[in-house]
């Protein structure tokens, strides 16, 4: 009996071995060593480039990565190589586990930074469980700085929650904050120059993002897009100093005015024209992992995780999927089914 489990430890060693020596990689060269994972579908605001009013069909809880799914996924991940993990939603803050995943990831052998995105109205409130939960960085966003448009974009009033919990963030001193700003024509671009002055006296990144159409058919046909090209116009125009500086690979324009403390970073995200750089991906909610964003073709890891496969079957499952990632989001988008209507559905 002894013999026979030696000779199984010894296979495992040599698994997790030959795990580690691969990586994640696709037919353009890209290496992927970034994973978002939406922890849940639920959120506590309705933006109107994400959800209706009554939201979304959610799925069931049952139907859903559990936390030890998750756990496991990570682990599985760092040992192809991923170095960065980032939880996102739905919101989750919401998730009752959420301060447990972020301190397992953290605390996972080739993990080197785990980061949150979230909508900030729960964020101070979270503040002490989160500095001492081993996260890296927070990204929070935020639309808009007036109250009433903040209640016409989220469809309620949460912007004192928002702001005081950014200012938490950036009081704790423990985390890298970004600010993400989804830019809609005739409804916020007026306001970016507002966002810029954001960056003087605090050390913060604000990236203004283009308009995605995962809105679950609200607002995408009605002409709110405003395009990077126009973005960056508008800031140089208003910032005439502005100095190109140092971002990360999704950060594909990033400036900084001369005697700020942030910078400022524009996200083609619709455009596209950063998809040579990827290096990211996506798990949502209900354990689907998608290798491009805009992507209709889909592969359940869930399926499996609860199938009993090996840690290093689901590993071959995740390599397989990244290979076969398009060369770019307009490939992608001419692919397979129809893709979800809803970011929430898909991990913001």
């Amino acid at each position: 009996m002894s013999m026979n489990n030696d000779t199984k430890t010894e296979k495992s060693v040599e698994s997790r071995q030959k795990i580690r020596s691969s990586a994640l990689l696709d037919q353009f060269g890209r290496t992927f060593d970034y994973v978002r994972i939406a922890v849940n579908e639920k959120c506590n605001l309705r933006c109107i480039y994400c959800m209706p009013e009554n939201g979304v069909p959610f799925k069931p809880e049952n139907n859903l990565l559990n936390p030890d799914e998750i756990k496991q996924l990570v682990n599985i991940l760092a040992s192809l190589g991923v170095k960065k993990v980032r939880f996102t939603g739905g919101e989750p803050l919401l998730h009752n586990d959420i301060i447990e995943l972020i301190q397992t990831a953290a605390f996972t052998p080739g993990i080197r930074s785990v980061h949150l995105t979230t909508n900030g109205v729960l964020l101070k409130s979270k503040i002490s469980e989160l500095q001492d939960s081993g996260l890296t960085g927070v990204n929070i966003s935020l639309d808009t700085l007036d109250s009433e448009k903040f209640e016409q974009i989220t469809r309620r009033k949460n912007l004192y929650n928002v702001m005081s919990g950014l200012d938490a963030v950036l009081a704790s001193g423990r985390f890298k904050t970004k600010l993400n700003v989804v830019v809609m024509r005739n409804f916020n671009e007026d306001e970016l120059d507002r966002f810029v002055g954001m960056t003087k006296h605090r050390d913060i990144v604000v990236r203004f993002i283009e308009l995605m159409p995962f809105d679950s058919q609200q607002i995408w046909k009605t002409g709110k897009f405003y395009g990077a090209d126009q973005i960056i116009r508008d800031i140089k125009n208003a910032f005439p100093h502005l100095v190109i500086d140092k971002g990360s690979r999704t950060e594909h324009n990033i400036y900084r005015i001369p005697g700020y403390r942030g910078k400022i970073a524009v996200i083609p995200s619709y455009s596209r024209n950063l998809c040579g750089a990827c290096n990211r991906i996506r798990i949502t909610a209900d354990g689907k992992i998608l290798n491009c964003l805009f992507s209709g073709q889909e592969t359940s890891l869930i399926d499996r995780l609860r199938g009993g496969a090996s840690d290093g079957e689901i590993a071959e499952l995740i390599k397989t999927a990244m290979w076969h990632k398009l060369e770019n989001g307009w490939q992608a988008q001419k692919t397979g089914e129809e893709q979800r209507n809803s970011m929430t559905q898909i991990g913001g």
